[in-house]
C-alpha cells in the first residue's frame, strides 16, 4: 500500500471541547474503482479532492457511507468497535444502490494502517472516540440517470465527544406524522446519502419547536414506530424492551443488535416487533412507559426524556436516565473503551 505522509501537520483541537465531526486528523484512505475493479488503496494527506461538475454523485445522489469508531484502551492499544459489521453493511448497501462491494480484508488492512499513523488523534476522556467515516462516491463525468462505472472509496477520521451538545442528557423527540422517512421496498435499511438529505426538512422543523430528533413512522400506516434521525430506538414497557422489527425501512443498526444482545445476555426480556404510536400513548397514559432510549454509532445509546406527540409533551421516566438505559451504557461503553472483558467478540485490535 502507498503511503504518503503530510509534510505539514495540523494544530490538534481542543479534545474537552470536540463536538461532533468538526475536526479531522492528518490523513485520509483513497482507493478508486475502474475497468470492473478496484485499484489498490492508498494513504494520503487529508485533502480538498477536485470534482468534475458533472460527476454523476453530484446530480444523482449515488453514494453510501458508513460509520464506526476507534478508541484507545488504559494500556493505550488502539481498537475498533464491531468494525467488521459495518464494513459489511456498507457492502449490503453497495449492492442496493448498484455499486461495487470492496475487499474487507483489504479495506480493514489499510484502516489499520491509518489509524496507527494518525494514533496521536484519538481522544482517551469518556463519552470521546475516534469517529471513522468511510464512503464511497460515483465518479462518472457525464450526465444520464445510470449506474456510474467509476467510483472513489475514502475513509477519513474525526475525533469526537459527544453527538449531543447537551452530552448524556436525555433528548426531545418530535414524532412525525406527515413526512416519511423511507417507505417499504425503498432505501430505508441502507446507510444512502439520500435517505438523510430527505430527512432534514422534518429534522430543521423539529429543532425550531425545540426538539432534539424526529421519530419516524411507517410509510404506509402513518402509526408504527421505524427510527429516530440519528438512532434506531427503544421503549420499555412494564419492564420489557420492545425495539421496531427490521421490515425492510430501518436501519441495521451494529448498536442496536449490541444493546439487544447485551440486554439478553443479562436477563432482559427483549422484543423485536411492530409498536405504534396508540400502544405508545396508552402506555404512558397508564404509567407503564419506564423508559425510551436510542441507540447508534454516533449517540451510542442516548436517553430520551421527552416524546411530543400531536403537540403533546409525554415525559419518560420524570426527564430523566432510566435504569436500563444506563446498565445498557455502562456494558457497551466500557468493552468499547477497553474497561471490561469483551465477551462477544466484538473488539478489533489495531496492534
Amino acid at each position: 500500500m502507498k503511503i504518503t505522509l503530510t509534510q505539514n501537520k495540523k494544530v490538534k483541537p481542543d479534545f474537552s471541547k470536540l463536538g461532533f465531526g468538526k475536526y479531522f486528523t492528518d490523513h485520509m484512505l483513497m482507493m478508486t474503482y475502474s475497468d470492473g475493479a478496484w485499484n489498490e488503496p492508498e494513504i494520503v494527506p487529508y485533502a480538498p479532492v477536485p470534482m468534475d461538475p458533472c460527476t454523476n454523485v453530484l446530480h444523482y445522489g449515488q453514494g453510501i457511507f458508513e460509520g464506526m469508531k476507534a478508541y484507545k484502551t488504559p494500556e493505550g492499544k488502539i481498537t475498533m468497535f464491531r468494525a467488521y459489521d459495518n464494513l459489511r453493511r456498507l457492502n449490503k448497501s453497495a449492492d442496493r444502490l448498484c455499486m461495487p462491494n470492496v475487499d474487507i480484508e483489504l479495506v480493514m488492512d489499510g484502516l489499520k494502517q491509518l489509524l496507527v499513523i494518525d494514533q496521536d488523534w484519538i481522544p482517551t476522556a469518556p463519552g470521546t472516540a475516534l469517529y471513522i467515516r468511510p464512503f464511497m462516491i460515483a465518479n462518472d463525468k457525464a450526465l444520464g440517470v445510470h449506474a456510474a462505472h467509476n467510483y472513489i472509496f475514502f475513509i477519513i477520521l474525526s475525533p469526537v465527544g459527544s453527538y449531543y451538545a447537551h452530552g448524556l442528557q436525555p433528548t426531545k423527540i418530535l414524532v412525525e406524522e406527515e413526512m416519511v422517512r423511507a417507505p417499504l421496498g425503498g432505501t430505508g435499511e441502507c446507510k444512502c446519502m439520500g435517505n438523510y438529505a430527505a430527512s432534514l426538512f422534518a429534522g430543521e422543523m423539529a429543532n425550531k419547536k425545540g426538539y432534539d430528533q424526529v421519530l419516524w413512522l411507517d410509510g404506509k400506516e402513518h402509526k408504527y414506530v421505524e427510527e429516530v434521525g440519528a438512532m434506531n430506538i427503544f421503549f420499555v414497557i412494564d419492564g420489557v424492551v420492545i425495539t421496531p422489527a427490521l421490515v425492510g425501512s430501518i436501519l441495521h443498526g451494529v448498536t442496536r443488535r449490541s444493546v439487544i444482545e447485551v440486554l439478553q445476555k443479562d436477563g432482559y426480556k427483549v422484543e423485536e416487533r411492530r409498536i405504534s404510536t396508540d400502544e405508545i400513548v396508552k402506555a404512558h397514559k397508564d404509567v407503564r412507559l419506564n423508559e425510551v432510549f436510542g441507540s447508534g454509532t454516533a449517540a451510542v445509546i442516548s436517553p430520551v426524556g421527552v416524546l411530543n406527540f400531536r403537540g403533546e409533551d409525554l415525559i419518560v421516566n420524570n426527564n430523566e436516565m432510566g435504569p436500563i438505559y444506563r446498565h445498557a451504557y455502562e456494558r457497551i461503553t466500557s468493552i468499547q473503551n477497553g474497561t471490561a472483558a469483551d465477551e462477544f467478540g466484538w473488539v478489533v485490535h489495531v496492534n
